[in-house]
């Protein structure tokens, strides 16, 4: 039922529907009828304001004969000026929750009865779980809208790992690689010489022997990129050291590790979400921070476990970067936030431009999580 179905159960002239505001506790009006121009402008209304804040905050309606010879009355100069007389003020409810009011006045004199405001009440709660189940729905749209995105965005990023991890392999791998064929083929020509020298035989086999040490190691590099054994073998926090070390020490970057509290073993999942987001923000200190040192603490708490990651490089606009955009601006940031909120948990970032940057990941520890303790000289 709307405002004008009810106005017209009512006999009423005047009406206006008002919405709380859970952010600014403020009264919205959604929908008005015979209210002039100048009042919709100047008539504004906060949770326990007036007749109409006060029944928006208490859950319980108003019926007046008089309006403007109310003490309660807000705005009274544009009430007397709107010719307001006979009001009521009915809240709209649902789940034992105040969501708005219903306002329904009268320019000429008249007395609203009990019954009136009664049906008021029945038509209030209606239009109240109307109101409630709209917004269930805005948020179900948004928390599809949310996933879509986020598949969409999981897609990206699925696809620019691929094309990172094929750009190293033919960039280093695939080239160590094409050394090693052409030093075989010289090798094999130089076996087929009657005289051949033996020095230098021996010194292409060397040269062999080093390239594919080489090939060995990017290979181990990029397999532990994906996943590094130590993770399911010691644990985060070894996992943790080692690649932030290997990754930000080539770069001149002096990394620390510190633990606080009793280290313990997370499930699988849990550890590799975890060290999931430590190499996305090591990555972003090595690619874009320009830093001299940084700083990992991983706090381990008795219902929470709390992890901190800390540069001292050039920072930047925080806004800028986690809005993310079709593009991909700020994608990196936007993933590792999924991460940690498929746990359960909250992460953050703080930065500004010449002061570093602080990246900060938040999960809950309870019974639900199975644990035993992390006794790795590593920790």
């Amino acid at each position: 039922m709307g405002l004008d179905s009810t106005l017209d159960i009512m006999n009423g002239t005047v009406g206006e529907i008002l919405l709380v505001d859970e952010n600014t506790r403020e009264l919205l009006r959604t929908a008005h009828r015979g209210l002039s121009n100048e009042f919709l402008e100047k008539v504004r209304l906060s949770l326990g304001e007036g007749i109409t804040g006060g029944v928006a905050k208490s859950g319980k309606a108003v019926l007046l004969e008089d309006i403007c010879s109310d003490a309660r009355v807000a705005h009274r100069e544009m009430v007397i000026a709107e010719g307001l007389k006979a009001f009521i003020c009915v809240p709209l409810r649902a789940q034992d929750k105040v969501l708005g009011v219903l306002n329904v006045a009268s320019r000429l004199p008249r007395k609203f009865t009990t019954n009136d405001m009664h049906l008021l009440y029945a038509i209030g709660d209606q239009l109240g779980i109307a109101v409630e189940h709209a917004r269930l729905y805005e948020r179900l749209r948004k928390a599809r809208e949310r996933m879509r995105k986020l598949a969409r965005q999981n897609l990206v990023a699925e696809e620019d790992e691929r094309r990172r991890i094929a750009r190293e392999l033919h960039d280093e791998t695939s080239q160590s690689l094409s050394g090693i064929a052409l030093q075989l083929q010289a090798l094999i020509e130089m076996a087929a010489i009657p005289d051949k020298n033996d020095k230098d035989f021996v010194a292409g086999l060397k040269k062999v022997q080093a390239l594919t040490v080489q090939v060995h190691k990017e290979v181990s590099r990029l397999i532990s990129n994906l996943h590094p054994a130590l993770l399911d073998t010691l644990g985060l926090v070894p996992a943790a050291r080692k690649y932030a070390e290997t990754r930000l020490q080539s770069l001149g970057i002096t990394v620390t590790l510190e633990t606080r509290g009793i280290a313990v073993r997370f499930p699988v999942e849990v550890e590799a979400a975890l060290f999931r987001f430590i190499q996305g923000a090591v990555g972003n200190i090595a690619q874009h921070s320009s830093a001299t040192n940084a700083g990992i603490i991983l706090e381990y708490r008795p219902d929470e476990f709390l992890l901190t990651i800390k540069d001292n490089g050039h920072g930047f606009n925080v806004k800028e970067i986690t809005d993310v955009e079709e593009s991909g601006r700020g994608r990196g940031l936007f993933s590792m936030r999924e991460r940690i909120g498929f746990l359960g948990g909250s992460s953050g970032i703080e930065s500004e431009i010449g002061k570093g940057t602080t990246v900060w990941a938040r999960i809950p520890v309870g019974q639900d999580i199975e644990y035993g303790e992390n006794k790795s000289p590593g920790s």
